[in-house]
Order: structure tokens, then C-alpha cells, then sequence
């Protein structure tokens, strides 16, 4: 018997045509043992027969820049994609078009940055990103999706300001893709799941891979992976701050789920509802001030603040 997955008579030749190729791969993806993984090709229309409602506009964003600070480094690639999509279903029908442009950050590219994402100082020299272009591509636009957006928006903010008064959508933080089956929430990784690869940490790929991604249909809770997005654009998110609060706290806060700010020199925690809210504060009441006085402080982050580093409405409230 002949356990080999390929019979003797296959020629190296048979490898060089797209139909036997085609073949193999389907053949070893019916095999236990493997995994077949294609190159993802971008989709320009991905639904047909839109319902008679009218259809959004939103953007898929990725930027690759200098480095990681924000106030010394810069926008080096801006890569963007507008697509139609149904805001009441998540489906997405088409691409309407593509922005994918360098610009000269006026030093050098520092060669850590370089090895990450290829581009160098002669790809850059002398490309400037019109804001006349950058303000037409947003005309428009109801939502802007980035993986990572707390990155993102930080960098196109302070080139272009005009992504200050768009709302914004982050793929990696406003899906639970853990609840969904997923062991991570990296982009290259969810898109191996759905058997396809690409070449990554380019603006104009990771977008068209995110799309692509976006596209898709959540194994467990069966909707659109776009409509989860979607979703939370209407929920509030509130940052409570607890002021003040003992040192020997820290660990309970911890163990709570708030995160230490240096700069506000405070703990906080971010919340989805004044339900929430309200019963947070009072466990902050019993657990970490022990019912004596205090005052914490209460953000609402509406999504056009949502992932920049501007700050939203602030309130002191008293325990």
C-alpha cells in the first residue's frame, strides 16, 4: 500500500502548472497533517445586491512610521482604504478606492525600523502626503478602523488633525476575539486562520488584510466580524480614576483590572456603562477608601476621542 500523499508519477514539472498546483494543495488540505495556507488576493467587491437602504462609508488605516514616539517620531507610510459597507448588518459590499503614499520624515529612518517594515531613506526622499489629498480621501466617512487604532490615531493626529472629528473603530481591542476561539489577537495570526497569509508590516497589505479579516463571520457568535466593531461604537466607555487611593491598595487594584497611570499618577479603570459605573464605585467606596471621604474622577470617551491621546469630559465625583 502506498502511503504517500503524492503518487511516484507526479514530475517536478507538474509543480509549475497553476491546475496541478491547485490539486496539491487541495489535496494536502484534505490530509490531517496539514495545514494549507494562500496568498491572500484583495478583494474589490466582496457582496453583491445591496438592500435598497443607503450604505455607509468607512476606512481601513495603517501607518507605519519612524518609531514609537509619538512626539518625536513620524508618519513615514500612510495606507488607507475606503470601502461601502451596511451599518445595520455589518456586511461589507466593495472598495470604492486605495491611498498608499510615502512621506520624507526629515531624518534618517533609524535601522530597527527599517528591518521591520523595509522602508528606507530613498524610498521616502523628498515625498510629501498632500493634506488636500488625506482631507478628500475622509469626505464622507463615518468610521475609521485601525488595527491598534491607540497607535495610530496618535500619529495621523498630529500630521493631520482632521482625523480628530471621525469616529474611531480599534479591530484589536473592540472584538473579543478570545471569546470568539482565538489563542490571538495579532493580525497576521487571525488571518492564518482563515487559511490565507501576506506579506505584513506594510500599510497597503496590513490594510487589505484587515479587510479581509473584517469580512469574515465570528465562529462563535456567528455575525459579521465588522457589526462586532460596530457595535461598539455605541457603548460607552467611561474612565474612572481612583484619586488618591493608599498605596497598599495596589494590589487589590490590580487584581481589579485597573492599570497604573505615571503621568496622572493614578490608578483607572475603564468601564462600558453607568451601571457598571455606579456599582465600581461603590465597590472603590468599601475596598480601597474604607468609606472614609473621597473623590475620584470620571471620564466619558466618546468615540471621536476614543484611542487618541486627547482627553474626554472630566467630572470629580465624591464617594
Amino acid at each position: 500500500m502506498n502511503n504517500n500523499l503524492f503518487s511516484d508519477q507526479e514530475s517536478t514539472n507538474d509543480f509549475k502548472d497553476q491546475n496541478n498546483l491547485e490539486e496539491l494543495a487541495k489535496r494536502l488540505g484534505e490530509h490531517p497533517d496539514f495545514k494549507v495556507l494562500r496568498r491572500l488576493i484583495p478583494h474589490k467587491v466582496f457582496h453583491t445586491n445591496p438592500p435598497e437602504r443607503q450604505l455607509s462609508k468607512g476606512i481601513i488605516l495603517d501607518t507605519e512610521t519612524t518609531g514609537m514616539d509619538v512626539q518625536k517620531d513620524k508618519v513615514i507610510e500612510l495606507g488607507m482604504i475606503l470601502f461601502e459597507f451596511d451599518p445595520q448588518t455589518g456586511i461589507i459590499y466593495k472598495v470604492l478606492k486605495s491611498f498608499d503614499q510615502y512621506e520624507d520624515p526629515g531624518f534618517p529612518i533609524p535601522a530597527e525600523s527599517t528591518a521591520i517594515h523595509n522602508i528606507t531613506d530613498a524610498m521616502v526622499k523628498g515625498c510629501v502626503i498632500a493634506d488636500e489629498d488625506v482631507t478628500d480621501f475622509l469626505r464622507n466617512v463615518s468610521v475609521v478602523i485601525a488595527h491598534n487604532a491607540g497607535f495610530d490615531r496618535a500619529f495621523v493626529e498630529m500630521r493631520w488633525p482632521i482625523f480628530e472629528n471621525i469616529m474611531w473603530a480599534c479591530s484589536l481591542k473592540d472584538i473579543d476575539w478570545r471569546s470568539e476561539g482565538f489563542g490571538s489577537a495579532k493580525l497576521e495570526y487571525l488571518v492564518y486562520t482563515q487559511g490565507l497569509f501576506y506579506d505584513a508590516h506594510r500599510a497597503d497589505a496590513d490594510c487589505c488584510a484587515l479587510l479581509e479579516l473584517l469580512s469574515c463571520t465570528l465562529p462563535n457568535s456567528q455575525q459579521p466580524a465588522l457589526l462586532q466593531l460596530l457595535e461598539s461604537l455605541n457603548q460607552p466607555q467611561i474612565r474612572l480614576y481612583a484619586l488618591g487611593s493608599p498605596f497598599e491598595t495596589k494590589e487589590v487594584l490590580k487584581q481589579r483590572n485597573y492599570r497604573w497611570s505615571a503621568d496622572l499618577r493614578s490608578w483607572h479603570r475603564t468601564l462600558t456603562s453607568e451601571k457598571e459605573l455606579e456599582a465600581e464605585l461603590s465597590w472603590l467606596k468599601r475596598n480601597v477608601y474604607e468609606n472614609r471621604k473621597a473623590v475620584v474622577e470620571v471620564e466619558r470617551i466618546g468615540g471621536k476621542v476614543r484611542y487618541s491621546q486627547r482627553t474626554g469630559e472630566k467630572k470629580q465625583v465624591p464617594l
